[in-house]
């Protein structure tokens, strides 16, 4: 890669052939960017000036919605009110952790255009990773990383993160077991590892815990100073 292409802002690296954008609530706006590597797809809750956004991804297979019976639209309609903004992210190439990456970067960088400063990045599954990656690319705008039913492969550089962590898994996950969030944590040095009882891959047994759980960390995180978030990680 040229010195000028690794200069180059997450949005403009996608090489957006076309876009299209159509509101379909008074605060949920609907983005289509045609790329040469696929279509990416933006659903953006709340007013696109906020300063405050929640980015969030789905996992191997893509999709919009997040594990929870609809997590990422519950929290997406919920942050919209309380002024923070939120960004669904729906992948040009699922299970490419490179493009996969690049996208919730470029989802980052969209908002930054409009006004965002600091950011919550969450990641189902594969997303974990996603957003574990992205949040260390990311970290000076980075205030904290939630992974929930994470796998391990591809956060072997967690190390880097020293942001808030928060690692939600079912202890019935039938795709990936919970020791996967814990070789995350150990792999981070820090983190907050949650166990959800019963709970399978998709958490739909914890589903309403888990949008409270969402609902008092992420706000929590977004709202102390980037120089406070610094200190209190790891090595910070």
């Amino acid at each position: 890669m040229s010195a000028d292409a690794s200069r180059e802002r997450p949005l403009d690296r996608l090489r957006v052939l076309a876009k299209q954008d159509a509101m379909v609530t008074p605060g949920l706006r609907h983005i289509e960017a045609y790329t040469l590597e696929g279509l990416l797809t933006f659903l953006w809750h709340g007013d696109p000036g906020c300063e405050r956004v929640v980015v969030m991804c789905g996992g191997a297979m893509g999709g919009l919605l997040g594990p929870g019976n609809g997590l990422y639209h519950a929290l997406g309609e919920t942050f919209a009110a309380e002024g923070i903004g939120s960004i669904r992210i729906g992948y040009r190439r699922p299970n490419d952790l490179a493009a996969c990456v690049l996208d919730l970067a470029a989802a980052t960088d969209l908002a930054h255009r409009n006004g965002g400063r600091r950011f919550v990045l969450v990641g189902h599954s594969f997303g974990g990773a996603v957003a574990v990656n992205a949040g260390i690319a990311l970290r000076a705008m980075t205030a904290g990383v939630v992974t929930l039913s994470t796998q391990s492969a591809g956060c072997e550089g967690a190390g880097a993160l020293q942001r808030p962590l928060l690692l939600v898994h079912g202890d019935r996950d039938e795709l990936l077991p919970v020791m996967a969030s814990q070789a995350v944590r150990a792999l981070a040095g820090s983190g907050e590892l949650e166990v959800l009882p019963g709970a399978g891959h998709l958490l739909t047994e914890a589903a309403d815990h888990l949008r409270d759980r969402l609902h008092r960390w992420i706000p929590d995180v977004l709202a102390r100073p980037l120089c406070d978030v610094e200190a209190s990680a790891p090595g910070g």
